[in-house]
């Protein structure tokens, strides 16, 4: 049975990794065996739980990425072949051995082991502390990407590095890659679309944690759309340091008006996905016993391991296609038509969708954006 997947994101400083880390404690508090592991190359996850990696407590383990071991292990044939040319270009061994770890390798490294651990069968919950934001989408949105890529381009390169690698020592002076790179490209191409469908299936979603304040709902509402465009579900929303009610002087009683208007304005925005809040507490949440106490107070009485049932963002049929993207709006969204793909772009993101036979023969003969669905429909063969 594949294990509960969720994922935590959300601006810079809102808590995500707080939030992250009360789910799991209180996980492995219910008996679920349970792993947390994260993509942020900040690593604060082991300061939050006051723990090194490994078994932290009866139930539940901190992992975290090591980048230099994993890459050795799995793709180092790439990495031998890209060390072996940076060496031939004149560059020393241990500059060489520095380049070729390159910025984005330890996030991307971190999907790749979660693959595996989802694999094990030995987790009922895998929680996953996610970048911020911005580099937790451009990551998100990196398998797909690729496989846009490499589906075109490597048959095309095959072919030519057999074709022109007997020339490439004399004209160039560095190997040509090898049969050994080539296959050990196309398993990390395959390692990155089984990510993907992990993090996209019915047992993985994403919940989005943000602080009650103007800017950092903005940005919330974006990332919403944004995985939603790229395929990924968001089952919940965390409003975290939340002020309570009550008696307080000035200052505070115009915070917790504030912050009451925005959470009005997050619970409609986000409708009909639950938003759990969790009130500033007087300290920090460190260590298991604090923060599987702030797992219960965030989660209430409802079940924050159960599955989901949030549809699939994209839905095809035999007459075209709808793709929710909550909060988007119609100015932000531009759809263009290349062949048997469908370039779908909202903001600053894209997605390029490969239409199947039936609907890549037709023309596009309507779209339109309604409650938060794109929905496009076709017409006669092309």
């Amino acid at each position: 049975m594949s294990p509960r997947v969720l994922l935590f994101t959300g601006k810079g400083g809102v808590g995500k990794t707080t939030a992250a880390a009360a789910t799991a404690t209180l996980a492995a508090a219910r008996g679920l065996k349970t792993l947390i592991v994260s993509t942020d190359t900040a690593h604060s996850l082991a300061d939050a739980l006051g723990a090194e990696p490994g078994e932290i407590a009866p139930g539940l383990h901190l992992h975290q990425v090591d980048t230099q071991k994993t890459l050795e292990r799995h793709w180092g044939e790439l990495r031998e072949y890209a060390r072996g040319v940076l060496v031939e270009l004149g560059l020393d061994e241990v500059t060489s051995e520095e380049i070729t770890v390159l910025p984005g390798a330890e996030e991307v490294i971190a999907l790749l082991e979660l693959r595996e651990h989802a694999r094990e069968g030995r987790w009922d919950v895998i929680v996953v502390d996610c970048a911020p934001t911005a580099e937790t989408l451009r990551l998100l949105a990196l398998p797909e990407a690729l496989d846009w890529h490499v589906s075109r381009l490597m048959p095309v390169g095959r072919k030519l590095v057999r074709l022109v690698s007997p020339f490439v020592r004399s004209v160039a002076h560095v190997s040509a890659p090898g049969e050994d790179v080539m296959n050990a490209g196309e398993r990390f191409h395959r390692g990155l679309m089984e990510v993907r469908e992990l993090l996209t299936g019915d047992h993985a979603s994403v919940r989005l944690v943000l602080t009650p304040e103007a800017v950092v709902l903005a940005e919330a509402r974006r990332t919403m759309t944004s995985l939603n465009l790229y395929g990924y579900r968001v089952d919940a929303v965390v409003a975290n340091r939340v002020f309570p009610a009550g008696d307080a002087d000035e200052w505070r009683a115009r915070w917790v008006e504030a912050q009451s208007r925005l959470l009005t304005e997050a619970e409609e925005s986000f409708a009909p996905l639950p938003v759990h809040v969790v009130p500033y507490l007087p300290a920090e949440p460190v260590g298991r016993k604090a923060l599987a106490e702030l797992g219960a107070s965030m989660y209430g009485e409802s079940d924050p391991f159960a599955p989901h049932t949030i549809e699939p963002p994209l839905r095809m049929s035999a007459d075209g296609l709808a793709l929710a993207l909550p909060g988007a709006d119609r100015d932000d969204i531009d759809l263009a038509r290349k062949g048997d793909e469908l370039i779908v772009t909202a903001g600053p993101y894209r997605r390029i969708l490969a239409l199947p036979a039936a609907l890549a023969r037709r023309k596009i003969s309507a779209a339109s954006l309604r409650d938060g669905v794109l929905s496009v429909r076709f017409g006669d063969p092309a």
